[in-house]
């Protein structure tokens, strides 16, 4: 099994790990034999970005906590390809417009991967595989 990680579950994991649902925590905890961790490279963007914006602060340089953050067992981080790119935007509609929401559901939808997110707006898409 696959899990795509949303930027907050991500973040959460390594800030506040309470923050998440039991059914999120035991499969990240629980990521064994052929199950995986994935991160798209949107992620990194958008946590800078929350950084930038103050709407989440920590003690140390960003650049390091990305770098531990991304050593997580079992996570790989999904490059932003060209394919990606162009599946994001051409994914079936209805879906709403945050360009990082659709690189993050057109990267699941090319992994095959279950997105681990607490986004109603991603969670309630009849075209993606979520947990929460």
């Amino acid at each position: 099994m696959k899990y795509l990680l949303d930027t907050h579950a991500w973040v959460w994991w390594n800030m506040s790990p309470k923050k998440l649902s039991r059914k999120a925590r035991a499969a990240m905890e629980n990521a064994e034999g052929d199950s995986e961790l994935l991160l798209s490279a949107i992620s990194a963007w958008e946590f800078c970005k929350l950084l930038e914006k103050k709407r989440i602060g920590i003690s140390c340089d960003p650049e390091e906590w990305m770098s531990e953050a991304l050593r997580m067992p079992k996570l790989r981080l999904v490059p932003l390809t060209p394919a990606i790119a162009y599946r994001s935007t051409i994914l079936p509609q209805p879906f709403h417009d945050d360009p990082a929401d659709q690189i993050i559901v057109a990267t699941a939808r090319e992994e095959n991967a279950t997105i681990i997110s607490k986004d109603q707006l991603i969670s309630n898409y009849p075209h993606a595989r979520t947990l929460w």
